[in-house]
């Protein structure tokens, strides 16, 4: 009797059993398996990606530098292509029998089971001729996105450019890109990337056996929204920057300002520049190869990769470090005979000025003078130590910013050329001195720097003696948030009282009768300034201005 019970109950066991794991099975397949859904209706389920906005550049008045327009890309699944009508496909989208080969060939060859660019940037006409047919052709589908836009074509080398991900720019992302994607290349589209370029959404689309769209599968259950790119702010002000590059147009140069109290970049001025509208979309190929091949080389950021000698823009330097050693006071004076001997070397000066001192000599821009300068630099430890004494003097340099990055946020920034002493002694051996280097007493020699390190060096004397590190983006997203390395103050190692009497020069410089700036004299503002020439042997000499303005609460340093 009670085997016959325990059978009963075990009967029942299994027949419980076997009714929960088919109405698991079914629960299974209506709610989480779309495999039989789609058989059963001769579905198709393709994920479409849905791209979000980039986020939009704007300068430090909210006018826009970078923005986006709507474009679509006609996409294909080689592996879902079937017989189609291959004439009427190449007569609406406007490309050859040869074309649709060549771009089947390119999506196989990157994917053959998932959507890949087929045909990019289709026309609104196109667009909307295609998509009237688009049952027609299985395994094609639109997708929309956007593309830069640059509204007034300005700071080409500030804002930078994007361009498609390649094989490479896919591996590193651990599988966010896809091809097809755009990545920010240079400047701050490349800096700010994952800052700019938003959250890509799925949208999983069902399509019957025509090819037509029956909406998303499970209402949009599985669907994952967009998210846009945040705004940034920049650094930038638009009339200034356009302002420079006229005055730049048909030039080679730079023009770097700063805004000495932050740091903030007010203008990023390469020449020539390109325009970044056709760095854009499928006008990138060719504007790429135009660039590079250019003899004046638009492609070259110059605020930050031009290297050129600062020549007497240097001066002012020279004579902070002399006034903190205290080689010098202000009123040290030395006779100027029209040239400096050192050694067997002569360094002429331009002029005969007789007894010089400090405010003439930046005035004046007496090379002379700042050669003696030089001397009792390195000499003031002794004869026989002038190489280590001149370690210090580079070391003192280097607080300046010179020969070394500044950590500007856009990519690619050199550092410029300062020699240690472990170079000069790799040149000369033991064998050398003050005579051997003087010429980096008026900023030549074994010395570059990058207009934006000679605009730093302005704020430096603009503050009396820090600089916060030269940003081009001042606020990120909503939220207005800033790196925090670009609010920090970086001391030159200069004590304050040391700079007025190397501003007194400055000043006279652009508003004295013996300034060598007298022309860059701006009426109702006291301006304080500093030339420099340097011989180029390639071709014309480099000029060189620096300056800041007012003299009393700086509002620009430029270089």
């Amino acid at each position: 009797m009670n085997n016959l019970f325990d059978r009963k109950y075990i009967i029942q066991g299994l027949i419980l059993l076997v009714c929960l794991i088919l109405l698991g099975k079914l629960f299974y397949i209506q709610v989480f398996s779309d495999k039989y859904f789609l058989a059963a209706n001769n579905n198709v389920l393709k994920r479409l990606y849905v791209y979000p906005a980039r986020g939009v550049i704007l300068d430090r008045n909210n006018k826009i530098l970078a923005q986006n327009e709507p474009v679509y890309d006609l996409m294909v699944i080689p592996s879902q292509v079937k017989e189609i009508d291959t004439m009427l496909l190449c007569e609406i989208v406007g490309i050859s029998k040869e074309d649709f080969i060549k771009n089947m060939r390119k999506a196989r060859a990157q994917s053959n089971y998932r959507p890949t660019p087929f045909k990019k940037q289709l026309s609104v006409n196109i667009y909307a001729a295609l998509q009237e047919r688009l049952f027609l052709f299985p395994g094609f589908m639109v997708q929309s996105r956007s593309i830069r836009v640059y509204p007034d074509s300005l700071a080409g080398h500030m804002l930078g450019y994007v361009k498609e991900v390649d094989s490479n720019d896919i591996n590193r992302s651990e599988g966010y890109y896809r091809p097809g994607d755009v990545i920010g290349k240079t400047g701050v589209e490349r800096s700010y990337e994952n800052v700019l370029r938003g959250q890509r959404g799925v949208i999983n689309m069902l399509y019957d056996a025509k090819n037509v769209a029956q909406g998303s599968f499970q209402n949009g259950a599985f669907d994952t929204l967009a998210v846009n790119g945040e705004k940034l702010v920049s650094s930038i002000d638009k009339r200034i920057q356009e302002l420079g590059e006229q005055l730049m147009k048909d030039k080679v140069g730079s023009i770097v300002a700063i805004e000495p109290s932050t740091g903030e970049v007010l203008a990023f001025v390469s020449s020539p520049g390109y325009n970044p509208n056709k760095m854009v979309g499928t006008a990138f190929g060719n504007s790429y190869m135009e660039l590079f091949a250019n003899p004046y080389r638009p492609s070259n950021i110059r605020p930050i990769q031009g290297l050129y000698s600062p020549g007497s823009a240097f001066k002012p330097l020279d004579a902070l470090i002399a006034l903190q050693n205290g080689v010098i006071d202000p009123n040290t004076t030395f006779y100027c005979p029209h040239y400096y001997k050192a050694g067997n070397r002569i360094v002429k000066c331009e002029h005969f000025d007789g007894s010089v001192n400090l405010r003439y000599g930046i005035a004046k821009s007496c090379n002379t003078y700042f050669c003696n300068i030089f001397a009792k630099l390195i000499t003031r430890n002794g004869m026989k130590n002038q190489r280590s004494t001149y370690e210090t003097w580079q070391e003192q340099v280097r607080k300046f910013g010179v020969g070394d990055v500044l950590g500007i946020d856009v990519p690619f920034e050199k550092s410029g050329k300062l020699y240690r002493e472990a170079d000069y002694n790799k040149d000369h051996g033991k064998r050398w001195g003050y005579t051997t280097i003087i010429s980096l007493a008026i900023g030549q020699g074994e010395m570059n720097t990058t207009p934006l390190q000679m605009a730093n060096i302005m704020a430096i004397i603009a503050n009396r003696g820090y600089y916060i590190r030269p940003h081009l983006i001042k606020a990120i997203g909503d939220k207005k948030l800033i790196r925090k390395i670009y609010t920090e103050k970086h001391y030159a190692g200069i004590d304050a009282r040391h700079f007025e009497p190397v501003i007194d020069g400055m000043q006279d410089c652009v508003n004295s009768a013996h300034g060598t700036a007298i022309e860059s004299r701006i009426p109702g503002i006291l301006m304080c300034g500093k030339t420099g020439t340097v011989q180029n042997s390639r071709g014309k000499n480099h000029s060189v201005f620096i300056g800041f303005a007012p003299r009393d609460n700086p509002k620009i340093a430029i270089a």
